[in-house]
């Protein structure tokens, strides 16, 4: 089939919400099916899907869910389907109707055009140059003459401002309308967009249909001498979805099908059609068709992408004192002073440890250099400590940070890498682009706070929110479907309650385990529900923001991304979610709440309050080798200890009779799926009455605390620089591809001869070799960051101490 004869323009995605049924996916996949060279994504009023929408035209989901390149790449062009009011947004007095607004279709052509209409779409929701306190998501013809340059304009559908006024019979008044924004873009840079849908309006002396209006429009473009172009109002892939369409619209409104007073699409000719088709319809006007084509091959989506090693040059800058020449040698100053405070012994006897100690520092502060991070290790612990200073409740560490010293001496964690043996690499990889990233817990009372400090400190327009969406799951979907069409709640429920919990649950997936749903899926009173369901299924339902994460840029947040004004606190939230930041030149600073920080710091001070003995009683302060404690954990008493009081691991308790923190950091890191079932091997080993085996002799020291099991990503990190003398970035490297290659258990890659033949080099046979390498396959999936179960693990004791002694 020759398709290349139309482009789509006018194009809704989920992004879109509750408003289409297409994903980005669905959408560039049925352009691909239909030959189509280009499309076009115009959300209402929203950038959301853009980035995901340029992916998605690039590559496909094969059957096991990978990405892979497609055949016939797609180009994407960016657009948005805006809001405008003729009246001035700047001075209210002007404002006559608050709720007109007519719709526009911008075209990104170039790379202007899209900064322009990431300022546009973030004006029209924040508005932040007049004097309106509330979010809008309209513009004017101020901000359309301010930020026009690089952007083609469709006149709209049929609420646009040029289709309204010719329903009201004001031709004349549509013609003028049309010069003033052809005037605004510039010759050959606006259209006046036609569209047959089959509807019909209501006019100001009759009804018009489309095609009347139509006919109406090419007259004012024979006048006026402004091109026409035709596009079909894409909101579902294929007729047949109209229904499920309309069952979405209800969603949305939170209305049922039988309701009257509800928005609805009369037509079910919203589709995504054939170029064929789309000549066939316009047949009276070929020259609208074949000018999308034309408008098509002049926009290229030149989204300026941030490569990972020059995301630094978009950090803010940190105001260092005026002594010191940069930013590197204000770090290096607070680091070297943070390790004399946090090693006083070592530093007081000088010697091996110390200078260890101290080389493992400046090795840390060289890569934080050479990477160009310095200023995001200033950034964060500016505001820890601020935290600190203030009385803030914080975590001892989360996540990969605890492998670094720097972090430690600059009081970020309270975790001692050196005592942990924790990795610096597994949280900064000097051989990979990736940022650090530092994930902090605050007390969930404060949290809040320590947000209101960093937005005070770098500006309200440079700090900001990161959007997130929530999609219909497979319960809320039959829930809210099953509403919409007006079933009686107990046959809901008795249908949802029968589709298990979890994220990676679909309806197909409960369907085919749950022999009562593929009853209800065949039972004429309940099978349109489910083929309904299917459809909307993992469609956004609504947008929120990221629970911990924030943003902060060097300039504005609207000169990297799209952004809106978060409704529930005011604040600034982007518009791309957490997954594009970094390439769009920004950061994501993750600023946690976490409750049982809050409950230590309130039981510390009525601890406190006994006086004498405990008038300086610090949680950071007590012994880690408290009997009352452990014996605790080895009964099982752990109601109220973090991470450690669920039922199951109580039972785990009792059986392993934990007397150190490393069998806590084990049990920690092996309480999770795909792990689990490696606690009875270890509760058996740490007894004796199971034999202690190594992979190799070789590797005793690294898995002895462990009992000769792999149970951390830094163990395996470690194995692989001893048996091939990596560096401990490359091992890392490895480790990673493994991860990704963990199912190929007979994996012939070059990375695997490369680990023989290395290993070969330092004196290891190529059997030993390659049995340790397919060992470590399957566990570098399912093994956990050390860093992460010590700083869990110091908590949840910190919480047992105080359960156990007071």
């Amino acid at each position: 089939m020759n398709t290349t004869g139309f482009v789509h323009l006018h194009v809704h995605s989920d992004f879109s919400l509750c408003n289409s049924t297409a994903s980005v996916m669905a959408l560039a996949d049925q352009a691909e099916e239909f030959g189509m060279k280009h499309l076009a994504l115009t959300d209402h009023g929203n950038l959301y899907g853009i980035l995901d929408f340029i992916n998605a035209c690039k590559e496909s989901i094969d059957e096991n869910g990978c990405r892979i390149p497609r055949k016939n790449p797609i180009n994407p062009i960016i657009g948005c389907e805006i809001y405008v009011t003729p009246n001035s947004l700047y001075d209210k007095n002007k404002i006559e109707d608050e709720n007109k607004n007519y719709h526009l279709v911008l075209l990104v052509e170039n790379r202007t055009g899209y900064f322009n209409l990431v300022k546009l779409c973030s004006l029209g929701y924040t508005f932040t140059e007049d004097l309106y306190s509330e979010p809008r998501i309209r513009v004017d013809y101020q901000l359309l003459n301010k930020y026009h340059e690089g952007l083609i304009a469709l006149s709209g559908c049929i609420y646009g401002e040029i289709p309204q006024l010719v329903l009201q019979d004001k031709i004349e008044e549509a013609k003028q309308k049309a010069y003033y924004y052809r005037d605004i873009f510039g010759v050959n840079n606006f259209y006046l967009e036609i569209q047959n849908h089959g509807i019909s309006a209501e006019g100001l002396q009759r009804t018009l249909f489309q095609n009347d209006i139509n006919k109406i429009i090419y007259g004012i473009s024979q006048n006026t001498g402004i091109p026409l172009v035709a596009t079909n109002n894409v909101h579902y892939i294929q007729q047949k979805d109209a229904s499920a369409h309309d069952v979405l619209l209800c969603i949305g409104q939170g209305k049922q099908l039988s309701d009257i007073d509800r928005k609805r699409f009369s037509s079910d000719q919203f589709y995504f059609k054939t170029s064929n088709e789309m000549v066939s319809l316009f047949s009276e006007y070929p020259e609208a068709v074949t000018n999308t084509v034309k408008i098509a091959e002049r926009c290229v989506a030149d989204i300026p992408a941030i490569a990972l090693d020059r995301l630094h040059e978009y950090l803010p800058d940190f105001n260092i004192p005026q002594n010191f020449t940069d930013a590197n040698d204000y770090l290096r100053h607070i680091a070297t002073i943070g390790l004399e405070k946090r090693y006083p012994e070592e530093k007081k006897t000088g010697g091996k440890k110390w200078n260890v100690i101290f080389e493992r520092m400046k090795y840390e502060l060289e890569i934080i250099f050479k990477s160009g991070f310095t200023n995001y290790f200033l950034i964060v612990a500016d505001y820890v400590n601020w935290a600190r200073e203030n009385g803030i409740p914080l975590s001892l560490g989360r996540g990969s940070s605890g492998g670094s010293i720097v972090a430690y001496c600059l009081r970020i964690t309270g975790i001692d890498p050196i005592k942990y043996n924790l990795l610096f690499e597994r949280f900064l990889n000097p051989e990979l682009n990736n940022p650090p990233d530092f994930d902090i817990d605050f007390g969930s009372e404060s949290r809040d706070e320590v947000i209101k400090y960093i937005t005070k400190k770098y500006g309200d327009e440079c700090v900001g929110q990161i959007i997130s969406f929530g999609c219909l799951t497979a319960r809320s979907v039959i829930q809210e479907t099953a509403r919409v069409m007006n079933i009686p709640i107990s046959e809901t429920e008795m249908i949802a309650k029968l589709i298990p919990y979890g994220q990676n649950i679909n309806l197909d997936k409960a369907i085919s385990s749950e022999p009562r749903l593929r009853e209800l899926e065949q039972d004429p009173v309940f099978s349109e529900i489910f083929s309904i369901a299917k459809k909307l299924e993992s469609l956004k339902r609504y947008s929120s923001y990221h629970a911990s994460g924030l943003v902060i840029g060097k300039y504005a947040l609207s000169n990297f991304l799209p952004i809106y004004s978060n409704k529930n606190n005011g604040s600034m939230t982007s518009q791309y979610t957490m997954h594009h930041l970094e390439s769009c030149g920004l950061l994501r600073y993750d600023i946690l709440g976490l409750k049982i920080l809050d409950e230590i710091k309130q039981t510390e001070k009525l601890v406190r309050n006994r006086g004498g003995e405990y008038a300086n009683f610090s949680i950071e302060n007590v012994p880690l080798n408290d009997k009352n404690t452990y014996k605790l954990f080895c009964e099982g008493n752990t109601n109220g200890v973090f991470q450690f009081e669920s039922e199951s691991m109580q039972k785990i308790l009792k059986q392993l009779q934990p007397d150190c923190l490393e069998h806590l950091f084990a049990i920690n890191a092996l309480f999770r799926p795909g792990t689990m079932v490696n606690i009875p091997e270890y509760i058996e080993r740490r007894h004796g009455r199971k034999l202690i085996d190594y992979p190799h002799p070789s590797l005793e020291d690294i898995l002895k605390e462990t009992y000769g099991l792999i149970v951390y990503q830094e163990q395996i990190i470690c194995i692989i620089q001893r048996i091939t003398g990596y560096s401990l970035g490359k091992s890392d490297i490895l480790r990673r591809y493994m991860v990704k290659n963990k199912g190929t258990k007979s994996d012939k890659s070059e990375e695997k001869e490369h680990f023989i033949l290395y290993a070969n080099t330092k004196g290891y046979n190529e059997l030993d070799a390659n049995s340790i390498y397919e060992l470590l396959i399957p566990y570098s999936g399912n093994s956990f960051n050390k860093s992460h179960a010590v700083g869990y693990s110091l908590l949840a004791y910190q919480t047992a101490y105080l359960n156990a002694n007071f």
